[in-house]
């Protein structure tokens, strides 16, 4: 199933699909049709259900709703800003110590400011 919008992604998840996929699916449909109706309804909190990751991803979608309103021309939703979508301690898409410093550089700063530390590249599809 291809989510509509970043609600849909947490809704799958919450049904335990895998968020990575989900996320890459709606990418898919959004680089396709960008619309601010994919990113403005508010995704469910998945950490409530799901502490160990589920914050972690919160978080990633309230960065990927502000990155690609911001690369599409669109408003950022509201939620997205919301303190409780940041981790009070960062968190790095890779596990490797020698490459924290190339995170810390290259992760674009709607992921940066949730303490989110992703390659450049995170939101890109082939």
């Amino acid at each position: 199933m291809r989510p509509k919008n970043l609600a849909e992604i947490a809704e799958l998840t919450l049904q335990g699909a895998p968020f990575d996929i989900c996320l890459k699916n709606f990418l898919d449909g959004f680089y396709a049709n960008p619309a601010s109706e994919a990113l403005a309804p508010e995704p469910l909190r998945i950490g409530e259900t799901f502490p160990e990751m589920g914050f972690i991803q919160d978080a990633y979608l309230a960065a990927v709703a502000e990155a690609l309103a911001t690369n599409a021309g669109l408003e950022t939703p509201a939620w997205a800003f919301a303190e409780s979508r940041s981790l009070k301690r960062p968190w790095f898409a890779l596990d490797y110590a020698s490459l924290r410093a190339l995170l810390l550089w290259e992760s674009p700063a709607p992921f940066r400011s949730r303490n989110l530390f992703v390659s450049e590249n995170a939101l890109s599809r082939v």
